[in-house]
């Protein structure tokens, strides 16, 4: 299959898609390698294709609204087992977690796709960590890191602020 109609057949099977799509999966499905996936994936985002790479795969995003909501960055510091209670906290509030961001010293800043929005998709997330050889992104700035968090109302972005630092995790800048 011809690259480029492979990438449109790629953004076919993500805009249909209900979750998200493993590399390996679209692999099997366009029957190429998942590398041959992967650099499919960079030259559509290279044309502003809205691909996310999330901790369960590809999304396709269909930018929403600009009122839908309203989006603020949070930072924040805890411990590796505080993770789940502070995600839980952001999505009990009616938050969206759309990323994790850190500022490296060597690389800068680092940004990953994360779209938690309810518990379930807290619990997964923290399960790949929890079976995972690797350490989340926090592990590489002793704990420092941001979230952008996108929510209905100004007022759900207040609450989740209040919350964060009711339970110590708000950093103080």
């Amino acid at each position: 299959m011809e690259g480029k109609c492979r990438r449109e057949k790629l953004i076919a099977l993500l805009q249909q898609a209900e979750q998200p799509f493993s590399g390996t999966e679209l692999a099997k499905q366009l029957g190429v390698s998942r590398q041959v996936i992967v650099q499919d994936i960079a030259l559509l985002r290279a044309v502003d294709k809205n691909i996310l790479s999330t901790n369960k795969g590809y999304v396709l995003h269909v930018p929403e609204n600009e009122n839908d909501g309203v989006k603020r960055s949070f930072a924040v510091s805890h411990a590796k087992e505080q993770i789940q209670d502070e995600l839980y906290t952001i999505v009990d509030c009616g938050g969206k977690v759309l990323d994790v961001v850190i500022e490296h010293d060597i690389y800068g800043q680092i940004t990953v796709d994360l779209i938690l929005c309810n518990r379930l998709d807290v619990d997964e997330f923290v399960d790949r960590i929890v079976c995972s050889r690797s350490l989340p992104l926090k592990a590489l700035t002793d704990g420092e890191h941001w979230h952008t968090v996108e929510a209905s109302s100004e007022k759900v972005l207040d609450k989740i602020e209040e919350n964060l630092s009711k339970k110590g995790y708000l950093r103080k800048n």
